[in-house]
Formats: C-alpha cells, sequence, structure tokens
C-alpha cells in the first residue's frame, strides 16, 4: 500500500528581527498616511480660510464666504463615518492592508484634482459642486484611513508598548501640519494676484510626492497576524457594522472620548487662520505659529502615549482634556493679545501640548475597546463620529458666532466645552492598556479581558 499522505507543516512563525521589521515598516506605514491625511485636509483648511471664499463663493459678504468655505470643509468630516462603515466591513471581512492601499490612493487623488478645479469665474456654480463632491470623496477615503492604519500597528506590536507604537500614527498629524504649514508658508508669499491666480493649487498638487512615497511603504507591509489568525479560523463577521452596533456602548464611548482633542484640534489650526488674520495678524506670523506648536506636538504625542503604557490611557487622555479646558480663555486672551510671540505661546499651550496629551492615546485605546473581528469597523465609527462632532462644525459654528457677536468667546467656550465632554466620558472607560488584544468569537465587540502580567 502506497503511504499515507503526510500533512505539510505549517509555516514557521516569523522570527524575532522579522517581527521588529514589519513592525517597523507598518509604523512608517501609519505615520506617512495619517501625514497624507493631515495635510491633504490641513491645506484644504489653510487655504478655505485665505482665498476659498472670493475663488468658489463670490459675491457673498467675506465672512459670509469664510463660512461657507468652512461648510466645504465640514462635508468632508460629514462622510468621514460613511467611509469608516465602508473600509471597515471590508477591512474585517478581506483584510486591512487592501483597505489602507485603497485609502492612501483615493485621499491622494482627491487632493491632487482639487487642485486642478476651475473656480465659479470659469465654470459657475459647478466649481464649488465639484469642491464639495471631491471633500466627499477625500472624506470617505480618510474615514477608512486612521483607523486601518492605527489598528495594523497595534496589532502588530502585540501586548507591549501599543501605544508607543501607536503614537508613530498619532505623529502624521503634526507632521502633516509641518509640511502643509511650510509648503502654504512658501505660496502664501506670492502676490496677492499670483496667489489667487495659481499658487493655491501648489498645495493641492504636490500632495502626489507623499502618495507616492506612503504607497511605496504600504506595497511591503504584511497583514495583521491577528486578522490573519480570525481569517485562519474562518471567524470574520458577516456584516461587522450590525455587530458593532448590537453593542453601541463602545462607539459612543469612543466618540465622546475623542470630541475633545478634535475640537481643539480644528480650532487652534484651521479656524485659527481665519480668526487670527481677521484680527490684525499677518499669514505668516499664523503659519509660525503653526509650526512651533507642530514641532512641540512630534514631542509631546510619542511621551503621552508611552506614558499610558505605564500608567493606563485614561489617567493621560483625562490629564489632557482637563488642560485643555482650563487653557481654553486664557488661550484665547493670548491670541486677542495681537502679540505674534504670545500666539505662539497659546497655540504651544494649547495645541502642541494640551491637545496631543488628549489625542496620543486614543491610537491604542480606541484599537483596544473592540475585538479583532470588529476591530476596524468599530474603531473607525468612535474616531470619525468624534472627528465629525469635533472637527467638522467647530470651525463653521465659531466663524458664525464669530461674525454674529463680533467676540472671539465662542471659540474658548467651544474648546472647553468639548474638552470637559472628554473629561466626563473618559470616566465611564474601562482602563484597557492591560488587556490582551487576542481574538474571541463569543464577545466580537470587545477586546480578550484576560490582563498581561506586569
Amino acid at each position: 500500500m502506497p503511504p499515507s499522505p503526510v500533512a505539510s507543516p505549517p509555516p514557521p512563525p516569523p522570527t524575532s528581527p522579522e517581527r521588529t521589521r514589519q513592525l517597523r515598516l507598518v509604523a512608517a506605514s501609519g505615520l506617512l498616511g495619517t501625514a497624507v491625511e493631515f495635510y491633504d485636509f490641513l491645506v484644504y483648511g489653510t487655504v478655505a480660510a485665505l482665498v476659498f471664499g472670493e475663488l468658489f463663493f463670490p459675491g457673498a459678504d467675506p465672512a459670509v464666504g469664510t463660512v461657507a468655505a468652512f461648510g466645504t470643509f465640514a462635508a468632508g468630516y460629514v462622510a468621514r463615518p460613511l467611509g469608516g462603515i465602508l473600509f471597515g466591513h471590508y477591512g474585517d471581512r478581506l483584510g486591512r492592508k487592501s483597505m489602507l492601499l485603497l485609502t492612501m490612493g483615493l485621499m491622494g487623488a482627491a487632493s491632487f484634482l482639487i487642485g486642478l478645479l476651475p473656480t465659479y469665474d470659469t465654470i459657475g456654480v459647478w466649481a464649488p459642486v465639484l469642491l464639495i463632491t471631491l471633500r466627499v470623496v477625500q472624506g470617505i477615503a480618510i474615514g477608512g484611513e486612521w483607523g486601518g492604519a492605527t489598528l495594523m500597528v497595534v496589532e502588530h506590536a502585540g501586548n507591549r508598548r501599543r501605544g508607543l507604537w501607536s503614537s508613530f500614527t498619532q505623529m502624521g498629524a503634526p507632521l502633516g501640519s509641518l509640511i502643509s504649514a511650510a509648503v502654504v508658508a512658501l505660496v502664501v508669499t506670492l502676490p496677492k494676484d499670483e496667489f489667487t491666480a495659481w499658487g493655491w493649487r501648489v498645495p493641492f498638487l504636490l500632495s502626489v510626492v507623499l502618495l507616492g512615497v506612503g504607497l511605496l511603504v504600504r506595497l511591503k507591509v504584511v497583514e495583521s497576524p491577528l486578522f490573519a489568525e480570525v481569517r485562519k479560523e474562518r471567524a470574520e463577521a458577516r456584516l461587522p457594522i450590525l455587530d458593532v452596533l448590537r453593542h453601541p456602548r463602545p462607539v459612543l464611548l469612543a466618540c465622546g472620548v475623542g470630541i475633545g482633542a478634535f475640537t481643539a484640534q480644528s480650532l487652534l489650526t484651521s479656524y485659527l487662520i481665519s480668526y487670527a488674520t481677521g484680527i490684525g495678524y499677518a499669514r505668516p506670523q499664523v503659519l509660525t505659529a503653526l509650526t512651533v506648536s507642530a514641532s512641540v506636538a512630534l514631542v509631546v504625542l510619542p511621551c503621552a502615549s508611552a506614558l499610558s503604557d505605564r500608567i493606563g490611557r485614561r489617567p493621560v487622555v483625562l490629564a489632557g482634556a482637563l488642560a485643555s479646558a482650563a487653557l481654553a480663555f486664557p488661550v484665547l486672551a493670548l491670541i486677542d493679545s495681537k502679540s505674534p510671540g504670545l500666539l505662539i505661546l497659546a497655540v504651544v499651550l494649547g495645541h502642541g501640548i494640551a491637545q496631543s496629551t488628549m489625542y496620543g492615546p486614543l491610537g491604542a485605546l480606541f484599537s483596544e475597546m473592540f475585538g479583532t473581528r470588529v476591530r476596524y469597523t468599530g474603531a473607525s465609527l468612535g474616531y470619525q463620529g468624534a472627528t465629525l462632532v469635533g472637527a467638522g462644525f467647530s470651525p463653521m459654528i465659531a466663524g458664525s458666532l464669530v461674525a454674529a457677536g463680533g467676540s472671539g468667546a465662542p471659540v474658548a467656550l467651544l474648546l472647553c466645552g468639548g474638552s470637559l465632554i472628554t473629561a466626563v466620558t473618559v470616566c465611564f472607560v474601562r482602563e484597557t492598556s492591560r488587556t490582551s488584544l487576542a481574538h474571541t468569537v463569543e464577545d466580537s465587540t470587545s477586546p480578550h479581558t484576560q490582563e498581561i502580567p506586569a
């Protein structure tokens, strides 16, 4: 009789050096992806504050034109939860890597096409229509980008130092801000008529460079080992969104925890340009303040995230939220002083330090709140819901209230209110820094609750 067939042995697990190399690649991929995301959105917010009112919404009062321009800014945020559901579904069903390649490609393409758009003077009402359409496409892509990029890092990192490794994805925010501020600072030195005619397009067109580098790195990344285990067990969720909504508490808590960070980010970056130039600051002075703040954030983010590995996510986020709330009115007073030096101090305190302390641990925290089968969908919905509430409408509301009342007090009130929402909500979130991320079929909305030995 012929010998019985012998099953081939399973492939050996990757060696420690290979795991380390992949973790570094995944971290770089997350950093670049978030940098592209924030570069695109911050370039839009900056240019919207400077010229989009007159280019795409002419004939309106300048304040109304600015509000309309920030309305298209909000349109991108409204589309984000849809992107979280769409890409989260396929990321939880088919895998993380393919979705991340697609989201990055769509983000970069939409930004590049904004740089090619004809203005209202050329094609009339179709100009704002096309602008809003591209913003929605951009928002859908970004809705799936952060969740996938973050959980890829967290799932590759295993059970140790997840906060520190996930901070690379979070650091893409100030990195994108630095790059966008540098590029915009160069083009705003052009004479006003040249900047209005063609200079505003340059930052959007240059996004293709970041896109190319990011895609090159992502092609070298392997699939998440935790998702690979789920797929091996054939335990993928059929409809992840239904599993998540069946137990909505983690999503609602994640949304509430993130509101403060995104309110602060939106008001102290994109809206700040419009507000500060409106009270007399020169554009280069405002961009300098944003550049210094982003540089500080690049240091604070990994420090806050690493601290959350040691003492927990909740106390770090809570400390940042309380600091942001306490600093809201002092920050506004420093901005209203019309002193360039005090403007820098205000943005560093409010954004570079307080906001970054809130924001740093969120990548690990949101990923730890959901099981592997639905982690992409759950983390994306929580994060994008927070951006929609905290960042999507804050500039438009602030612009409307400031235009109506002539005072900057609404800016401080929004900043303080968003931070207090985070502070209250985080008290209802259980500490997750010591839990395992192992997949469990029984409860797909929560991670395994076994604690990691100290």
